[in-house]
């Protein structure tokens, strides 16, 4: 098979203000796999957090030169032995998650059936999508509610909490949404934001104003709290920073209520399912999310949306410039269609 690659650029609508940090636009790869006159298409997005290294499009792309050799000799449906090849060159998740989902875009173009359909999932099935809104002062926080509501009927918020200037400012946009939206279902990302202090009042706080669950209350390093944590707050805590892989779901199982799981972080759409059947047999809730992804990589992710008790999958619908289409909002869900492979357009083949 033949693999070719080229970067593009997107930049959000509304930056997009977390704990960590601002992103604003974000370059990306999107990868191409050519085999018997088809084209199977992926996507990687860059990201960082605490405990990985940086990457960027630069770094991407001489990582996926290193690789080219070995990958070329392959045919597209021998997925097994192309995943185990990735491991053994130790290859970053983006990079694996691009060169996957290409791969599962080539096998329903081949056969002429959408990937839901290949993998006999149910799109009935498929629940609303959240869309985010970052840290912001209130009255930010409610004009961007209402750029929301232009565009999409909403039916569940996500609100980034951990202000660095403290919890009086997180209060005061919940507060603020609360008022502006009392009939949207509201949940909450902390992105490890909070101190265990924090974190055990706000979860009252939070719980007393009808959020649904909180998500990555503790950095990273705290884990070794989440299970105390978990037994004193009245919400159900979900992970993200911390949950990676399937491999880490079995330790998670016992201190946390539910997985964000990301195509960028859990390297594809083959250990995505790996993962969430990890979280099923540890009776965790699975919740879906994503980075600063065009509409590639989360229609992937749309394909396995019947799995997901939560859907976090509207980075896209940020983007002034998303050069890709695929899935579609209907009711406020995200569906793939009925197109072969993913169903993803590009706009210069359209």
């Amino acid at each position: 098979m033949q693999l070719t690659v080229e970067t593009f650029t997107v930049h959000k609508k509304f930056a997009l203000r977390i704990s960590r940090g601002t992103t604003a636009q974000n370059t990306n790869l999107w990868l191409r796999i050519h085999q018997d006159g088809i084209e199977g298409w992926g996507e990687a997005s860059p990201f960082s957090i605490d405990r990985h290294q940086p990457k960027n499009s630069v770094s991407l792309l001489a990582e996926l030169k290193r690789i080219t050799a070995y990958l070329e000799p392959f045919h597209p449906l021998q997925r097994q032995e192309i995943n185990a090849t990735l491991k053994e060159l130790q290859v970053s998740s983006s990079l694996r998650a691009a060169i996957d989902m290409a791969l599962y875009d080539w096998l329903g173009k081949k056969t002429n059936l959408p990937l839901w359909q290949i993998l006999g999932l149910n799109c009935d099935r498929i629940v609303p999508i959240s869309v985010t809104i970052g840290i912001s002062t209130p009255e930010k926080a409610v004009a961007r509610l209402k750029e929301w509501q232009k565009t999409l009927d909403c039916k569940m918020l996500k609100l980034k909490l951990g202000n660095p200037a403290g919890i009086e400012a997180d209060r005061l946009m919940v507060e603020a949404i609360n008022h502006a939206a009392p009939q949207i279902r509201l949940t909450v990302d902390a992105n490890g934001g909070w101190s265990w202090e924090d974190a055990v009042y706000m979860s009252q706080w939070l719980a007393d104003r009808g959020v649904e669950y909180i998500e990555q209350p503790l950095p990273v390093a705290n884990d070794f709290q989440l299970s105390e944590l978990s037994q004193v707050s009245p919400l159900p805590i979900f992970v993200d920073e911390s949950c990676f892989t399937s491999a880490d779901i079995p330790r998670l199982a016992n201190s946390a209520a539910g997985v964000n799981l990301k195509i960028m972080k859990t390297g594809g759409l083959t250990p995505a399912i790996e993962a969430i059947q990890t979280a099923r047999a540890c009776d965790l809730k699975i919740m879906f999310g994503c980075y600063s992804d065009s509409a590639l990589a989360n229609t992937a992710m749309a394909h396995l949306a019947p799995y997901a008790d939560y859907l976090d999958l509207d980075s896209h619908l940020n983007l002034k410039d998303d050069p890709f289409s695929g899935a579609i909002i209907k009711e406020g869900c995200l569906i793939p269609n009925h197109q072969p492979g993913l169903g993803v357009t590009h706009e210069a083949n359209s």
